[in-house]
């Protein structure tokens, strides 16, 4: 039974990397596609429609970022839930050598890195159609 407990936990890590993977790339993907698409929009002119399609194209950056971070922090917080179970059974097992706890720091770290990538690339599609306007 342990072993089908060991197996639904790494099946859960991987679905959670899986996840937030794709709320990265997404994320960062958008930003780019937006900062590309409202920077062309604003040396286009200063015509009412130009400023309606920046203005709905920050709108979405906005919910597509907030959904993102979102789904970062969870995704931080499900792997350290999940992590902590391994370790708690790792322990039980009289394993827990084999996993460095430091680990678990180490991935707090790397989802900090990955959330100011995506609200980093954000700011940047937000700010620099408006600097060029």
């Amino acid at each position: 039974m342990i072993e089908r407990v060991h197996e639904h936990l790494l099946s859960e890590l991987q679905a959670n990397t899986r996840t937030d993977t794709i709320f990265i790339l997404t994320a960062i993907i958008l930003n780019l596609i937006t900062l590309a698409i409202n920077s062309a929009v604003s040396q286009g002119g200063d015509g009412f429609t130009q400023t309606i399609v920046m203005f709905t194209f920050v709108a979405l950056l906005i919910v597509v970022n907030i959904v993102a971070e979102m789904g970062l922090i969870r995704g931080r917080q499900t792997r350290a839930k999940l992590l902590n179970g391994l370790m708690k059974m790792y322990k039980d097992q009289g394993v827990e050598g084999y996993y460095d706890p430091s680990l678990l720091g180490d991935y707090r770290t790397r989802y900090n890195l990955f959330m100011f990538a995506v609200l980093f690339t954000g700011l940047i599609a937000l700010i620099i159609p408006f600097i060029i306007r």
